[in-house]
């Protein structure tokens, strides 16, 4: 049997991807020692239930003393807040890391904080569902997944590889990037989706005397599938709008333009525009599943989740 990665690795934060780390930590068994911390305690209490850990604390500080690596796994909001805790109680040697959506805010609020003997190494893996809490996590969540690292200036290689190797035994694809090409690019694929999501879905809801009758009872899959984005962790969401404010706006006012034309498209009925934009569109939609980043079958595959049987009877794409 190998020996673990880690002696001991704790989690600050035990929502979906810190759950979901943790699973995947004691099925790979990729440390001697799980330490959970929450600062809720009926969140702590049902994350011991589950028996998602070795040691479980409200006291960031307490869970990470003799860790050889932190994950940070809270809104990003929090991240200063959850570093200036930590911080004194830090192992010399230590790797820091966070699963944060956005890059830039979270170093400006976590970088201050760290001690000069533990590497920092942000990071966030594009993994989730719109589901939260320790419940929802899942140890496959990271296959043939991507983290992407943002590593700072001077970060020590032998630490980056071995924060690498970890996510990779998790199941991840690994790549870096900048933290601001980063924030753009989740900007696009991300961010966006979920703000134009959440904001058909209200558009909808403000309709009430259509949203109580026609519009939930023949909700057809487009539609659905806007409230699975939209159903996802309000106080993440709202922490990664005013986190990534300036990508996010960029990418808005792109979007807006091009709404603009479509919206001509439609006003002057030029087909010949719809149809190129529509074929253009599909062949991304493509590219995605022969990538590996989704599946071709019905609603993307999401039913894997809670029923993997019965996607594993679904034909191959």
């Amino acid at each position: 049997m190998s020996e673990p990665m880690f002696d001991k690795i704790a989690l600050v934060g035990i929502g979906l991807i810190g759950s979901s780390l943790a699973r995947v930590i004691r099925r790979e068994k990729l440390a001697g020692h799980i330490a959970i911390s929450t600062r809720s305690a009926a969140t702590l209490e049902r994350a011991e239930e589950l028996g998602l850990g070795d040691s479980y604390s409200t006291d960031a500080a307490e869970a990470v003393k003799e860790a050889d690596l932190v994950i940070i796994s809270v809104p990003v909001g929090s991240s200063g807040e959850v570093a200036a805790q930590i911080a004194p109680a830090l192992k010399a040697g230590a790797i820091v890391t966070d699963v944060g959506s956005t890059k830039r805010s979270v170093i400006s609020q976590i970088e201050p904080h760290m001690p000069g003997n533990v590497h920092f190494i942000p990071g966030h893996p594009l993994a989730g569902t719109e589901k939260s809490g320790p419940d929802a996590g899942f140890a496959d969540l990271f296959e043939n997944r991507w983290c992407i690292f943002t590593p700072l200036p001077g970060t020590d290689a032998a630490a980056l590889e071995k924060l690498s190797e970890f996510w990779r035994r998790c199941g991840s694809n690994i790549d870096t990037m900048d933290p601001e090409h980063h924030d753009m690019v989740l900007a696009i694929v991300s961010h966006l989706p979920h703000i134009i999501a959440y904001n058909i879905v209200g558009t909808a809801d403000d309709l009430e005397a259509v949203t109580k009758t026609e519009v939930i009872k023949y909700s057809a899959s487009g539609f659905r599938d806007f409230t699975r984005l939209a159903a996802s962790d309000p106080t993440m969401w709202r922490d990664v709008c005013l986190h990534n404010k300036d990508a996010i706006l960029e990418m808005l006012a792109r979007f807006s333009e091009d709404l603009a034309s479509l919206q001509r498209a439609i006003r002057w009925g030029d087909g010949e525009k719809l149809f190129d934009m529509f074929t253009r569109t599909r062949a991304v939609r493509r590219s995605i599943i022969e990538a590996g980043q989704d599946i071709d079958v019905p609603d993307f595959g999401r039913q894997a989740i809670e029923h993997p049987d019965a996607l594993a009877a679904q034909p191959k794409s």
